[in-house]
């Protein structure tokens, strides 16, 4: 009878802990999510501190911009969501769509390419215990080529849903066309789900990576990116755009993921034909074939 007793208090305990699991996953699941929808998006950058040597040394200007964007979510699966975001810009009666940045998230993802400098990623496979419970934030670049990655546990605690995670990343282009003093964005990321929308909080240390030295700090800036939801009506024209555009980019990502299935770092041009890789790709018809998709990819895989 104790042998008996034992073994229904074994299961019941197993079950309580699947089904806390399962509970916790399906609140990350909601709050992931809970980013997808028509923003308005505040974007606010500010260099806080700067420790260079050079007494002529200039911070980057405070940056506060504002703009719509649409958040699309073009996978929906238990282990995988991807979001698709869309930048509206211009008058609203002649509105021009620009395909922004994705975030794709993966549960308990082992995999993952870790930006090193220039151009470079390295691949790194985490042990399965160290990723348990896990979410995986990859971030791509407007072309849907890397740009960083991480992987931290969602928190939903006294009311409030948030991830964060430190990541090494390339520039910001807001950065890359006025700074060449230093190689690194080392990002803290926290995105945060709010009543009215998410934010996207940053405490970023700007530094200088070399061979066979030890990073610099060269200077800290502080982000705080505001999403505020309003009727999906507003984003139409994304919509739209992306109804009409989805094959091409389903294309590309496909091409991408046989890249990133290989296991290995990856090493891109920065340009081909006096060109970067998302002039070539935006300047594909919406009907583009694989093979013209591959062609011009592959030019930039080293």
């Amino acid at each position: 009878m104790k042998q008996l007793t034992l073994i229904v208090l074994v299961v019941f305990g197993m079950s309580a802990t699947f089904g806390q699991e399962k509970d916790k996953k399906d609140l990350d699941i909601k709050a992931i999510k809970a980013m997808s929808g028509c923003y308005k998006v505040g974007f606010n950058f500010a260099e806080t501190f700067n420790y260079s040597k050079d007494s002529l040394y200039k911070p980057s200007k405070m940056k506060q911009e504002s703009a719509l964007e649409w958040v699309e979510v073009i996978t929906d699966k238990s282990n995988e969501i991807q979001l698709q975001h869309l930048l509206i810009v211009g008058p609203k009666n002649h509105p021009h769509i620009v395909k922004h940045w994705r975030q794709d998230w993966l549960f308990e993802n082992q995999d993952l390419f870790m930006f090193d400098k220039g151009h470079h990623w390295k691949y790194v496979q985490l042990p399965k215990d160290q990723v348990e419970g896990q979410w995986t934030q990859k971030v791509f670049q407007v072309d849907d080529s890397p740009r960083y990655e991480g992987t931290a546990t969602w928190t939903h605690v006294d009311g409030k849903s948030f991830w964060e995670n430190n990541t090494d990343a390339p520039l910001a282009r807001r950065e890359l066309t006025t700074r060449s003093d230093y190689n690194v964005l080392h990002r803290r990321n926290r995105h945060e789900i709010t009543t009215n929308g998410w934010i996207h909080d940053q405490d970023n240390d700007k530094i200088i990576r070399k061979d066979g030295e030890e990073d610099f700090l060269l200077a800290q800036e502080k982000g705080h990116n505001t999403y505020v939801k309003v009727a999906d009506s507003e984003c139409e024209a994304a919509q739209k755009w992306w109804k009409e555009n989805k094959k091409l980019w389903k294309k590309i990502r496909k091409k991408w993921d046989k890249t990133f299935d290989m296991k290995k770092d990856i090493t891109l041009q920065p340009k081909v034909k006096n060109k970067k890789l998302y002039s070539h790709l935006f300047a594909l018809k919406a009907d583009a074939s694989k093979k013209e998709v591959n062609e011009i990819i592959d030019q930039f895989l080293n």
